[in-house]
């Protein structure tokens, strides 16, 4: 029998593994208070009873692939969801690492409301460590409380799965249960804490290692931690580099640059922003993580944050994430050095990085136009496109649809190519006068491109669809969501779910799903700017 044609079976029937816990150096001191933890790569903890935890979300095609049967919407595994119980094997515990935060070195900061329960082995025999988000205090939570609210918990579960159906390296969210607990948050930090529905996500992933954990190791001078964790992260996620050691050292560095580079060449594919791309935010296997302050880009603005705390360096914005992939990095390499001697070879994985998005990028870009990737393309058409996008308000997503339709044939009518983007524009007297000319004279430009390639139109609609999806999370429906979810009502939850989990397909029964983001939207918290706080 196949692994996948396996029966699913209750969370508590799992049995659990502490490979990590085993492996790598645990934090003597045992008390669950804000404090350094020198020489630690984790410490135990457990998580903080929820006081009525129900399940509101849960991801279907996550569960298949782990095995997992969908439990009740109360009882044990609900209660396990919450952080209120721990199975037989599991040994919850927090991560200790650092990290870059805007640039400067912010020291010690670990998993402040992260616990990672344990590891299972998924239906195609891969570990995958399950963690809450929001299930309470760690000796990393600061002055915080180690808790998550509904409308940050909601936002991470959607957006975890959407990503990955939309093809883009990520880590997973299996759950999302309320507390029945209040939680106090300054959602802008202006001075108006309110208190909020409480909530928790278990997110799923091979490792939750970041860029973090090794800078604080280099910090603090720990070179046995670094090794340590280095020596488990090659053996256990990069095992066809063979056996950690100097050699495998620089090979390994180098793959963690390629992944990045492919993660973040997927992220400018999709128009998404991550918001906060601190080096604490930043796998160490290339997977997006830390769902906090995201977007997708509304109207094209390479500039654009969501992030309200980037608001006025714009550090985080869509266009500097490539160049802040590279930076991180070096910060990484910085780390490694303890185990990198050659300068060399630590160049030779920046550079890499360099190639794998230069090209990656090139690639999707030729994808997103509908052109062969062996195809010389005009340099200033791609650089045209996106001034003209720029120029007036242009919705990424549907411009990029809807160009698939356009008629490209050399007696094609240029006011009909027109009309079909005409959606993608925010104000339709943007395409009166100059504009209009410059956009019409792109198009005539474009469609000769297409033209060269001699190719059946039906072929080049197909790749493009395939590059560009029809429906990504918008922050404006993922608001509406949060509002009905609040008022006890799931059910926008769901159906968000299941349109993304088709991103790319044709639905005509959510249409109303593919649209520029309404008026109402353009200034409000939580679509138009979002801050850190959970």
């Amino acid at each position: 029998m196949n692994a996948p044609d396996l029966p699913l079976r209750p969370l508590d029937a799992f049995e659990f593994d502490d490979l990590f816990v085993r492996s790598l150096s645990a934090d003597p001191d045992t008390r669950n208070i804000s404090r350094p933890a020198p020489r630690a790569v984790y410490s135990r903890v457990e998580p903080t009873a929820a006081s009525t935890p129900r399940l509101l979300a849960w991801s279907d095609v996550l569960a298949r692939s782990l095995g997992v049967a969908r439990p009740a919407e109360t009882g044990l595994v609900a209660d396990v969801l919450a952080g209120s119980r721990v199975l037989p094997g599991m040994k919850p515990y927090a991560a200790r690492y650092g990290g870059h935060q805007f640039g400067n070195w912010a020291g010690q900061l670990g998993d402040g409301r992260a616990i990672t329960l344990g590891e299972i082995i998924d239906r195609n025999g891969l570990r995958q460590e399950l963690q809450l988000k929001g299930a309470g205090k760690t000796p990393y939570s600061r002055h915080a409380d180690g808790r998550a609210v509904l409308r940050s918990s909601i936002r991470e579960f959607l957006c975890s799965e959407a990503m990955f159906h939309l093809g883009v390296p990520t880590t997973r969210a299996l759950s999302l249960v309320t507390t029945g607990d209040g939680v106090v948050r300054d959602m802008f930090y202006d001075g108006r804490p309110a208190t909020e529905p409480g909530a928790v996500v278990c997110r799923v992933a091979p490792s939750f290692v970041r860029f973090g954990n090794f800078e604080i190791f280099a910090a603090e001078d720990e070179a046995d931690n670094m090794r340590a964790l280095a020596d488990w992260v090659i053996r256990h996620h990069y095992p066809t580099l063979g056996e950690p050691g100097p050699e495998t050292y620089p090979a390994w560095f180098a793959e963690v640059c390629r992944r990045t580079a492919v993660m973040v060449a997927h992220w400018m594919r999709v128009g998404f922003v991550h918001g906060v791309m601190n080096t604490d935010n930043m796998s160490i296997l290339g997977l997006t993580i830390d769902y906090g302050p995201y977007g997708w880009l509304e109207g094209f603005d390479p500039g654009w944050t969501p992030n309200t705390t980037d608001a006025q360096g714009r550090r985080y914005a869509y266009g500097q994430q490539p160049q802040i992939a590279y930076w991180n990095l070096t910060r990484l390499a910085g780390a490694l050095t303890m185990l990198i001697e050659n300068e060399a070879d630590l160049h030779a994985g920046l550079e890499l990085y360099r190639e794998t998005f230069e090209q990656t990028w090139s690639a999707m870009l030729a994808d997103k136009l509908g052109l062969h990737a062996d195809t010389v393309m005009d340099g200033s058409l791609v650089s045209d496109l996106f001034s003209i996008l720029q120029a007036e308000e242009t919705d990424m997503t549907i411009f990029f649809r809807r160009l698939a339709d356009i008629d490209c044939s050399e007696k094609a009518d240029k006011d009909a190519r027109i009309l079909v983007l005409r959606e993608a524009f925010y104000d339709s007297s943007a395409l009166d006068g100059a504009h209009l000319l410059r956009l019409a004279g792109w198009l005539d430009q474009y469609a000769a491109w297409v033209r060269a390639q001699a190719e059946e139109p039906a072929a080049r609609v197909t790749r493009m669809h395939a590059a560009n999806p029809k429906y990504v999370l918008r922050n404006w429906m993922a608001q509406q969501a949060i509002d009905a979810a609040t008022a006890g009502d799931a059910s926008q939850i769901e159906r968000l779910l299941t349109v993304l989990q088709r991103a790319y397909d044709e639905q005509p029964d959510n249409e109303d799903l593919f649209a520029r983001r309404p008026e109402w939207a353009r200034n409000r918290p939580g679509c138009s700017a979002l801050s850190c706080s959970s």
